[in-house]
């Protein structure tokens, strides 16, 4: 029968590095939207500047993982405001052109698990602290 300790230390380490799997799997899925890029009839730089561009989301968020491994504050924040952002670069889509119903599935594919990942740090930070 496990010890009382061996639960903390689990759910410890589960509560340390859940913040941390998860955004290396967010990344990777939002690197996922990138390969569009491949078009017949591109030429290799052309495929490169739109492959770059495509991925400035992933590069942020993965120098923001980053400084974020040991710097659990820092994570809520960017995460948490990362989310945030993109909420209002949708709400600025919807205002220009007129609101969409699968706007709220975007924010649901994209904001919410920025959300989670940025909760999940800072509940890590209060219990550290």
């Amino acid at each position: 029968m496990p010890r009382k300790s061996d639960k903390k230390t689990r759910a410890s380490r589960t509560l340390y590095w859940a913040p941390r799997i998860l955004s290396i799997l967010f990344i990777i899925f939002i690197t996922m939207f990138s390969f569009d890029v491949f078009e017949p009839g591109l030429t290799s730089g052309q495929i490169a500047i739109a492959l770059f561009v495509h991925n400035i989301p992933t590069i942020v968020l993965a120098i923001l993982l980053f400084f974020s491994w040991k710097r659990e504050w820092l994570g809520a924040i960017t995460f948490i405001a990362a989310g945030l952002a993109y909420i209002a670069s949708v709400a600025v889509k919807a205002s220009a052109s007129g609101f969409e119903w699968y706007y709220l599935s975007w924010l649901a594919i994209i904001a919410v698990p920025t959300f989670v990942v940025g909760i999940l740090f800072w509940l890590n930070w209060i219990k550290r602290r």
